[in-house]
C-alpha cells in the first residue's frame, strides 16, 4: 500500500475535494498542514505563511511548480488540485467501474469547472449594485440552469449515484461544491435551491453528505476561515 502524504495550508481551500476523497476511502495519509494567518484579519496582503516560504526557498516546493496543495506518493510528488484529485480517484477506487465510467465522472466534475467560471464572471460585474443583481441572477438562473444540464446528462443507472452503482468522486465534487458546510458559496442557500428540482443530483449529494466517514470527518475538522 502506497505512503501518502498530503500537504497544504491549514484551510480548506484547494486541498479539501482530496481530504474528502481519503476520508470516503478510509486511506490513512499524513495530512501536512502549513500555517496561513493575517497580521490585519481579513486583510490578504497581511498574510504571514512562514513554513510555506521556507518551503519554497528550500526547493521542497519545486516539483509543483511552487505551490501548495502537492501530494507526496512514496516519496514522488504530484502538484495541482485537480491532477492529485483524479489520481487519488483512481487510485482509491473512486472513479468509476470502467474507463467509460471514468469519463463520466471526469465530465461531471469538469462542469463545475464551468459553473465556477461563470460565478467568477458575475463577481467581476462593475458597480456594486450591478454586482449584486449579477450574482443575484446566477443564483436565481444561471446556477439552475447548470445543474439542470448535469441532471440530464447523467447516464441511466441504479442510483442513488451519479455515475454507475458506487460513491465516486462526481459524487464527492458536487456534493461539496453545492451542500458541504462551509463549502464553495457563501450563498449555501442559493446552492442547495439549484438542486432542489433535480432528484437524482440531490439523490446523489444526500447520499454522499450520509457517508459516515465523510460525516466525521467533516465533525472533526478544524474550523477555518475558507
Amino acid at each position: 500500500m502506497p505512503s501518502y502524504k498530503l500537504c497544504y495550508f491549514d484551510i480548506r481551500g484547494l486541498a479539501e475535494c482530496s481530504r474528502f476523497l481519503f476520508a470516503v476511502a478510509k486511506q490513512p495519509y499524513d495530512d501536512c498542514r502549513l500555517s496561513l494567518t493575517f497580521g490585519t484579519p481579513g486583510d490578504f496582503s497581511t498574510i504571514q505563511r512562514p513554513e510555506f516560504d521556507a518551503a519554497k526557498a528550500s526547493g521542497e516546493l519545486d516539483a509543483s511548480l511552487g505551490k501548495v496543495p502537492y501530494l507526496e506518493v512514496d516519496g514522488k510528488k504530484i502538484g495541482q488540485s485537480k491532477a492529485i484529485e483524479r489520481y487519488l480517484a483512481r487510485e482509491l477506487g473512486l472513479m468509476g467501474s470502467d474507463s467509460v465510467e471514468a469519463a463520466q465522472v471526469d465530465q461531471l466534475t469538469e462542469t463545475i469547472r464551468d459553473i465556477k467560471d461563470a460565478y467568477t464572471k458575475a463577481k467581476a460585474t462593475s458597480g456594486e449594485e450591478e454586482k449584486k443583481e449579477a450574482i443575484a441572477k446566477f443564483f436565481s438562473e444561471g446556477l439552475v440552469n447548470f445543474v439542470k444540464l448535469a441532471e440530464k446528462s447523467l447516464p441511466a443507472g441504479p442510483g442513488p449515484w451519479l455515475v454507475g452503482n458506487k460513491v465516486s468522486y462526481a459524487d464527492i465534487s458536487w456534493f461539496l461544491f453545492l451542500a458541504s458546510p462551509k463549502g464553495y458559496f457563501d450563498n449555501e442557500e442559493g446552492a442547495k435551491a439549484a438542486y432542489a428540482d433535480c432528484p437524482r443530483v440531490k439523490a446523489a449529494i444526500e447520499a454522499t453528505a450520509a457517508i459516515p466517514e465523510l460525516v466525521q470527518y467533516i465533525a472533526a475538522r478544524k474550523d477555518t476561515p475558507f
